[in-house]
Order: C-alpha cells, then sequence, then structure tokens
C-alpha cells in the first residue's frame, strides 16, 4: 500500500460497468468516490458496502452531469473529502436512438452534455489535482465512435468527440497526466428505452469473431489496468470487443 491511498472518482458508478470497476479498484486498494444520478440507494449500498471491507474507504456523491454547476461541484467535494486525486473514470453515458429528422434540441442537450460536455468540465476541475499526484484519466468511448450505428448520430458524435478530447488531453496534459479510453463492443445489453430485441443481438454476436458477449470485468480489468499498470501508455484507445470492430 503506497504512503497514500490512491483515490478515483468514477462518474456514473452505482451499477452496471461502473460499479464493476469501482469495485475491482477498491479490491486493490483505492478509494473511491462513487458517483450517481438518480440510483441514490445503489450508490449507497455499494459505498457503505466497500466501507465495511475498509473503514471509510468510499463515499457515494451525487451530481446531474446535465447541469455544468453541478459537474464542476462533483469535482471539488471528490477532492476535498481525502485531500487528493488519483484518478478519473469517465464512465457516465446517455444512450438512445434518434433519428436525424426527430432529433430535439432536448436530444442534443442530453446526449451532448452527459457524453462529452461534462467530462470535459469535470476534468478540468479535477486537472490541478489529478496533475498533483500524477494522476491518470480514462474515458469510456464505444466503437461506434468510428464506425457509427444507425439512428444514433448525436450518441456517435458525441462518443467520437471524446475520442478526439482523449487524445489531445494526452499530448496537452502530459507529462503530468496520462489520458486513455477504453471502447466496449458488447458487453452488457442496454437497458429501459434502449433495450434492443434477440435478433438484433443475435447479428451481433454473428459479427463478433468470439462469438459471445464480453463480461463487466473485461472491461473493468482494462480501466484498472490503464490506471495502475500502464504508467507509459497514453493517448490510447483500446477496444474490448471480441474482435466486433473487425467486421463492423
Amino acid at each position: 500500500m503506497p504512503a497514500h491511498t490512491p483515490v478515483a472518482l468514477i462518474t456514473g458508478s452505482a451499477h452496471r460497468l461502473g460499479a464493476h470497476t469501482a469495485q475491482l479498484l477498491h479490491d486493490r486498494g483505492w478509494n473511491l468516490v462513487i458517483h450517481y444520478r438518480s440510483r441514490e440507494e445503489q450508490a449507497r449500498n455499494l459505498a457503505e458496502t466497500m466501507n465495511q471491507q475498509r473503514q471509510n474507504s468510499a463515499i457515494a456523491l451525487q451530481a446531474d452531469l446535465n447541469l455544468l454547476e453541478d459537474t464542476r461541484n462533483l469535482g471539488h467535494e471528490a477532492i476535498a473529502h481525502w485531500g487528493r486525486l488519483d484518478a478519473l473514470v469517465n464512465n457516465a453515458s446517455v444512450f438512445y436512438p434518434k433519428p436525424t429528422s426527430e432529433t430535439t434540441e432536448n436530444d442534443w442537450n442530453n446526449i451532448m452534455d452527459t457524453n462529452l460536455k461534462a467530462p470535459f468540465f469535470l476534468l478540468q476541475a479535477c486537472l490541478p489535482a489529478l496533475q498533483e499526484s500524477m494522476g491518470s484519466v480514462v474515458n469510456l468511448i464505444d466503437i461506434y465512435s468510428e464506425k457509427p450505428l444507425a439512428e444514433h448520430p448525436l450518441y456517435c458524435a458525441s462518443k467520437a468527440g471524446l475520442a478526439a478530447l482523449t487524445r489531445s488531453w494526452a499530448k496537452d496534459l502530459a507529462p503530468q497526466v496520462r489520458v486513455n479510453g477504453v471502447s466496449p463492443g458488447a458487453i452488457l445489453w442496454p437497458d429501459g428505452d434502449a433495450e434492443i430485441d434477440a435478433d438484433y443481438q443475435n447479428r451481433i454476436l454473428d459479427k463478433t469473431p468470439l462469438k459471445r458477449t464480453g463480461e463487466p470485468d473485461d472491461i473493468a480489468r482494462t480501466i484498472v489496468f490503464l490506471l495502475t499498470e500502464a504508467p507509459f501508455i497514453t493517448g490510447q484507445i483500446i477496444s474490448v470487443d471480441g474482435g466486433r470492430s473487425l467486421n463492423m
């Protein structure tokens, strides 16, 4: 264990991939800031479980990433709790289909604010602490950032923008801060309004060389690798997709 326990802030970490990543980092001895927007019970339960495993090792913070003030306050509060920040994982994302002919300004703001604007201004708020700790950033991109998905122009554009930010930040913030990205393929199917049918799932798997979905830990382990075991890697976006991007 280092002299100072490292601290990570993971957005959207109350459930799904964010929660798996948070738990794996916690298992490696990190302190965690669990961010949530509306899943308060899940976030607090996860933080409580971590604190039972190791006292004062996790907190849950609420923020609506569509609101700039909330986004900035999240960064400031995360740093203030332990007085440091070593990693930022921009995991929170909005995903739903919206053809161009049906897209409203609200759709634009909802998707772009969460997927692109919030990561930018959250990093800005966290930057002094990350520079001081020689920290690291991992952005959750998507394989659709390079080969777009039909009827998702805003989502694909937001992720392409985040990929560009990842590479730009890697140049601009070096040598103090490393910045990388992870692009998941078929890991967890979307839930809620974005749920997709079994036929579509099968078509995706048919185009995936490994012929299966991945596991949440496939993403979590890649993120943790970039944060903890890759001190000479920056500006890279790793596809974790079972080879699907080869056939897109």
